[in-house]
């Protein structure tokens, strides 16, 4: 396993304080503050840790409150808050410097039949036809200010290959509408959780970034404002994260200096694995 996946598995694994009570190291993603999905996925790692053997998450709502420093521990306080015949609550609020940065609602459930429907996956070239981001980054690396330059080239422990990609550096007017295949770069554990908290930590990827299309605008220009406010997911059904991954996200609204932006992941048997949405922070300075 590359040490760059070690590293990330490591630190949605997060350290156990106390029964209820973990601690978690950040990432620099090259801005100077925690990237969203780090928070989103050390957080479902923590409730997960907390839940009767044999629940999974089905669905997780999270409001993102502060912006996360990098360089201090992050403290995740569980909430144990129902375990029922069926179903499991948590709650976690993540602290620094005594303040909550981020509160997540989680729920997991036993493994049940019922019934059975979803969404036709939408077409897509094979992942195996598109370059990398770490390819594509390269091409431009001259180009891409520091330290997003050595993050963006580097080794990356979830592969990523974009349909049709953009450059945030010279945005153009398109459709709100992107197609992201990921993978991570090896094989993983076998535990579920592991898998749920690796495609929370993606999910945050290219999100919010879809909502500025139709308005040719990138999250890298000094005039605009952009940030998670909120995020939700749904898991459907099981899936491996080192098996490919695509996910379809769109933007049906920006109104009121926020963009709403929704997404699903289909695997490459066109299973809907898991749904997503999120409204973001759009604006102009």
């Amino acid at each position: 396993m590359p040490n760059v996946l070690q590293e990330l598995l490591e630190l949605l694994q997060l350290e156990r304080l106390e029964q209820n009570l973990f601690r978690g190291q950040s990432q620099d993603p090259g801005w100077g503050t925690v990237y969203g999905g780090q928070v989103l996925g050390q957080a479902l790692s923590a409730a997960s840790q907390t839940v009767p053997e044999g629940r999974f998450a089905h669905s997780l709502h999270g409001y993102f409150l502060r912006s996360g420093d990098v360089n201090a521990p992050i403290i995740y306080d569980v909430d144990c808050i129902r375990d029922g015949k069926s179903f499991t609550t948590r709650r976690v609020v993540a602290i620094q410097h005594g303040r909550a940065i981020f509160n997540l609602s989680a729920s997991f459930q036993v493994v049940e039949e019922g019934f059975e429907h979803q969404s036709q996956m939408p077409e897509a070239p094979p992942p195996e036809t598109l370059k990398s981001e770490r390819e594509l980054a390269t091409r431009i690396a001259d180009k891409i200010p520091e330290p997003l330059r050595s993050r963006l080239t580097a080794e990356r422990p979830i592969e990523v290959r974009q349909v049709d990609p953009v450059n945030p550096l010279a945005p153009e007017k398109r459709p709100p509408h992107r197609q992201v295949w990921y993978r991570t770069a090896e094989a993983l554990p076998d535990e579920t959780y592991v898998h749920q908290c690796l495609l929370a930590y993606a999910s945050d990827f290219y999100f919010l970034g879809t909502a500025m299309f139709t308005h040719g605008v990138s999250p890298f220009q000094p005039n605009l404002q952009a940030a998670s406010l909120d995020h939700s997911m749904w898991f459907h059904r099981p899936f491996r994260m080192e098996d490919w991954l695509l996910y379809d996200i769109d933007s049906p609204s920006t109104s009121g200096a926020r963009g709403l932006v929704r997404g699903q992941f289909f695997d490459q048997q066109g299973r809907l694995v898991a749904s997503t949405a999120q409204e973001g922070l759009m604006r102009k300075r």
